[in-house]
């Protein structure tokens, strides 16, 4: 067989395999979660206010998307992004402030007690945030999380937080 023929079949198997996965994905709008009436009712949902004409349209216009912070963006166990940040920057942080290895909820960073700092309603974990993030700019706070990501891990998943986004 020429190479001619040989690469016009590799490209025709790319293609079918490309437009297979396409239409995989495209037949199941949410592939990542389990088949039930949850689901059914979130698409049903989603199809009544996008179908142009019928009784329950929305006009994208006036269309207002929400977004719950408890695992429907990213990860949430074993604790927040954001707490995982705040516990990283009381452990770059302590060098300036030794008496935060006596005091809460600092100490519970230290100790990565997180059943403290997520307790009392999560007034401990904003305590902590307020403490090691305040004063900051918003350019200081952008290249700190910036360098954390660049080397933090997930502690359940040992993978970086970047890949834990859905």
């Amino acid at each position: 067989m020429s190479r001619i023929v040989l690469r016009s079949r590799l490209l025709q198997a790319i293609l079918l395999a490309t437009l297979g996965i396409t239409s995989a994905r495209s037949a199941d709008p949410l592939p990542s979660w389990n088949d039930g009436a949850t689901k059914q009712r979130i698409v049903e949902f989603v199809r009544s206010v996008t179908t142009v004409g019928g009784p329950d349209f929305v006009p994208v216009s006036k269309r207002i998307a929400t977004f719950d912070n408890d695992g429907t963006l990213w990860s949430e166990q074993p604790a927040y992004f954001q707490l995982q940040f705040s516990i990283h920057r009381t452990r770059k942080l302590i060098g300036s402030h030794p008496e935060w290895r006596t005091t809460q909820p600092f100490k519970a960073a230290l100790e990565n007690d997180l059943a403290t700092l997520t307790s009392g309603n999560g007034k401990p974990f904003l305590a902590l945030t307020a403490s090691t993030l305040g004063g900051l700019t918003v350019t200081e706070m952008h290249a700190e999380v910036g360098e954390w990501l660049k080397s933090a891990r997930h502690p359940r998943f040992q993978r970086p937080y970047t890949d834990l986004v859905f």
